[in-house]
C-alpha cells in the first residue's frame, strides 16, 4: 500500500508541477521542458531511467519503463500530459500558478487536468522503489507535451517516431475516470472511461463575390456561411449507442432500480433513451453527451470593413463523433454545409472503444471498491478526447482512470478548463492509494 511518504509526495508534486507554468495556447506556444525535467528528476531519484524526447525544442516528453516480474506478460502504458490550458489570473480566487495548499485543497491550473495524475504516478513508482516492489507486468510511463492542442509535439510524435519505447504495450490507462460523482440522492458513482468520442475540429469556408455593401449580392459569402452554420447548430443528431454507452446506461439503470438490459429494445429507441436519461436525474450527465454525435459552431471570421462584402467567410466547428460513426459524421457535414461552403478537418482523431468485461477493467473496479466500498463503479464514454487517441495507433486499448474521492458539492467536471481549478488533499491521498493498489495487480 502507498506509504505516508507517497501521500505527502503526491501533494507536493502536484503543487510543484502547478507552479511550473506550462500553458498551451496552441500554435506551438508552450514550453513543457521544465515540467518534463522535474518529472524526469523524480524518476531518476528512484532509480528509474527517463528518456527525454522532443520534436520541437522545449516541447519535451518523458518516457520510462518499470520492469515487471513476468517477462511474458504484456506491458501496460500509464500516461499523463504536462501542458495545461490558459488561465486568467484576474478571474481566480488564488493565482492559477501558485500551487497553493489552502484549507486542505491544492489550487491551480492543472490540479485536475492533469498534473494531479502526473504526481500520483511519480509518487507510486517512487514508493515502489523504496519498498522493493515490482509490478507483475512492465509498466511504461509517458509524461507528454501538447495534449491540450494537437498532440503533434506529444503523444502523436511519440507514437509515430518512437513506437519502440512502447513495445509490448497492449493496454493503457490515462486521464479522466474513477472520480466521485455525487448524484444528489446520497449515491457516490465512480465512472471509469472505456471509450472516447472522436475529435473533428472543422474549418468551414464560404466563398462568394466581393462587392460594395450597398449593392444587391446574391453570392454573399457571409450569408452562405451563416446559413451553413445555422443548419449545423440546429441539426438534431440521431441516437447512436456504442457498446460502452449501452453498458453505462444498463448499469446506471440497475443502480436506480430501472429494469433494462444491454439488449433491451428501449435502448434503440430515441424516446426510450431520453425517458431513461430523465429518470436518472443528475447521473444522466455522465452519458447524455455521448448518445449522439455533435457539432457546435464556435468561431466566425469574415470581412474587414462594414460597407464591404467580403469574398470569403470562415467558421470553426467543434465536432465530436462516436465510435463507428465517422462515415456518417462526414456525410452529414457534407449535407449540412451544402454546395456553397467547403469544410475540412483542422484536427482529426479517432473515436475509441474499450471492452468493459476485461481483467484490467475488473482490477480497476476492485481497486476503487477497496478504498470506496460505498461507491458504485460504472463504465462511461468521454465526450471529449485524450492522448489515448494517439497511442491507439500502436494497437493499445485505452481506459481513463485517474482516481479521486471528492466531497459533496465539488463539481469535478466543471473544473476541467474552469476558473479556480483545485483538488482536495484527501482526494490525492485516495488517488495514490487506489492507483498503487491497481497497478500492483494490473
Amino acid at each position: 500500500m502507498a506509504d505516508a511518504q507517497a501521500r505527502d509526495e503526491v501533494v507536493r508534486f502536484t503543487s510543484d508541477l502547478i507552479r511550473i507554468d506550462t500553458t498551451n495556447r496552441g500554435g506551438g506556444d508552450c514550453r513543457e521542458r521544465p515540467a518534463a525535467e522535474y518529472a524526469a528528476a523524480r524518476l531518476a531519484d528512484a532509480g528509474i531511467e527517463p528518456t527525454l524526447l522532443e520534436r520541437t525544442p522545449g516541447r519535451t516528453n518523458v518516457v520510462a519503463r518499470v520492469e515487471g516480474t513476468d517477462p511474458a506478460a504484456d506491458a501496460l502504458l500509464l500516461h499523463g500530459h504536462l501542458d495545461v490550458v490558459p488561465a486568467e489570473a484576474a478571474d481566480w480566487s488564488v493565482h492559477p500558478f501558485s500551487g497553493e495548499v489552502r484549507d486542505g485543497v491544492v489550487w491551480g491550473r492543472g490540479a485536475v487536468d492533469m498534473k494531479n495524475m502526473d504526481a500520483m504516478i511519480l509518487a507510486v513508482v517512487r514508493a515502489w522503489a523504496r519498498q522493493g516492489v515490482r509490478p507483475r507486468r512492465d509498466i511504461v510511463l509517458a509524461f507528454t507535451a501538447d495534449e491540450e492542442a494537437s498532440a503533434e509535439d506529444g503523444a502523436g510524435f511519440l507514437a509515430d517516431r518512437h513506437a519502440a519505447l512502447f513495445e509490448g504495450c497492449t493496454e493503457a490507462v490515462g486521464e479522466s475516470g474513477a472520480f466521485t460523482f455525487h448524484d444528489g440522492a446520497g449515491r457516490e458513482i465512480y465512472p471509469i472511461a472505456a471509450g472516447e468520442r472522436g475529435t473533428g475540429w472543422l474549418r468551414l469556408t464560404a466563398r462568394g463575390r466581393a462587392g460594395h455593401g450597398s449593392k444587391v449580392n446574391r453570392e454573399n459569402a457571409v450569408t452562405r456561411l451563416a446559413a451553413a452554420v445555422t443548419r449545423i447548430g440546429e441539426h438534431e443528431w440521431p441516437l447512436r449507442l456504442t457498446p460502452t454507452v449501452r453498458a453505462a446506461l444498463t448499469e446506471l439503470a440497475a443502480l436506480y432500480g430501472i429494469e433494462t438490459a444491454l439488449d433491451d429494445p428501449v435502448l434503440d429507441d430515441p424516446a426510450g433513451v431520453d425517458a431513461l436519461l430523465e429518470k436518472l436525474g443528475p447521473a444522466a450527465s455522465l452519458v447524455e453527451s455521448t448518445v449522439r454525435n455533435s457539432a457546435n459552431p464556435t468561431m466566425l471570421e469574415a470581412g474587414y470593413k462594414l460597407n464591404v462584402i467580403p469574398g470569403e467567410a470562415v467558421a470553426h466547428v467543434d465536432g465530436r463523433y462516436l465510435w463507428g460513426t465517422e462515415d456518417e459524421f462526414r456525410a452529414t457535414l457534407d449535407e449540412l454545409t451544402g454546395p456553397d461552403v467547403d469544410w475540412e478537418f483542422r484536427h482529426h482523431s479517432a473515436a475509441l472503444q474499450a471492452p468493459v468485461d476485461t481483467p484490467l477493467y475488473a482490477r480497476m473496479r476492485a481497486a476503487v471498491e477497496e478504498f470506496a466500498p460505498e461507491g458504485h463503479v460504472v463504465p462511461y464514454c468521454m465526450s471529449g478526447g485524450t492522448d489515448a487517441k494517439q497511442f491507439s495507433r500502436l494497437g493499445v486499448t485505452a481506459y481513463g482512470f485517474a482516481p479521486l474521492k471528492l466531497p459533496k458539492g465539488f463539481d469535478y467536471q466543471a473544473l476541467f478548463h474552469g476558473v479556480d481549478e483545485r483538488v482536495p488533499v484527501e482526494a490525492l491521498h485516495f488517488g495514490v492509494q487506489v492507483l498503487d493498489r491497481f497497478l500492483r495487480t494490473a
